[in-house]
């Protein structure tokens, strides 16, 4: 990347939990962080979901923090013996998975003021890896955890979401993402070809087509990405001049016609 290429950071989201998978609870959490990244400056540029299993959740969080700026997952940081998170991280880093000290009082303190018992079950919400920070959870106090490049944090979307918020303000940003939405009345059948070929002229951009049906007829919705007002432009025009195109082509001619 030359001096004066904007800055990119990039990021990568791992869901964690059987009922993900099995369709019991539908995700809330990967739109709600996307939408935050992009307004940040932030490519989120994949997204894996996996079981409760450590060495799945190992293997992914390996391949992810080694690809990406930061890695950010939800769920398996709760009381039950399924929540088992904290310690595929921990095992990802090679460090111990602990009772962290600040964590424990933080606990001990909530449920000592809502005069709960402080149960093994509602301590295994203190574990987290050793030497890892703590992630605010204004919501029901247990914190999430940051190491290395990897913030970890609750499923339940009010937590999650109040936990994003708290990470948000202490990550690197890069230049954020321009975007301009073109319609197009014909279905992607029509302009793919020619698509492909804008996009080839136009490499600093990003060019996607979304098909749209409304009883009737296909249509398109394509939209333009790129970090620079200038490639943005330029590409956008190319796209116009495409539809336009496209539309004088399926013009019958009349030879008959008066001149």
């Amino acid at each position: 990347m030359s001096e004066n290429s904007p800055s990119i950071v990039t990021a990568a989201m791992l869901a964690i939990g059987d009922e993900l998978l099995s369709g019991r609870t539908k995700d809330k959490n990967i739109g709600h962080l996307a939408d935050l990244l992009t307004l940040s400056g932030i490519d989120l540029k994949e997204v894996r979901i996996v079981a409760d299993e450590e060495e799945a959740i190992v293997e992914a969080l390996d391949a992810l923090r080694r690809r990406y700026d930061y890695v950010f997952t939800s769920g398996g940081i709760g009381p039950t013996h399924d929540d088992i998170t904290a310690d595929a991280v921990s095992a990802a880093f090679g460090v111990p998975c602990i009772h962290d000290p600040d964590a424990m009082k933080l606990l001990a303190d909530m449920y000592a003021r809502r005069e709960m018992e402080f149960t093994e079950a509602r301590q295994r919400m203190a574990r987290m890896p050793q030497g890892a920070a703590h992630i605010p959870n204004p919501v029901s106090t247990a914190p999430g955890f940051v190491i290395g490049n990897v913030y970890v944090m609750a499923g339940v979307p009010q937590v999650f979401q109040a936990m994003v918020d708290n990470i948000l303000p202490m990550l690197r940003t890069g230049s954020k993402m321009l975007s301009r939405a073109i319609p197009c009345p014909y279905g992607e059948g029509d302009i793919g070809t020619l698509l492909a070929a804008v996009q080839k002229a136009h490499p600093e951009t990003s060019i996607g087509s979304y098909p749209r049906y409304d009883g009737q007829r296909f249509s398109t919705e394509i939209v333009v990405r790129a970090r620079e007002t200038q490639a943005l432009e330029a590409a956008s025009e190319a796209v116009s001049a495409m539809i336009a195109a496209i539309g004088r082509a399926k013009i019958p001619t009349n030879p008959t016609a008066d001149a």
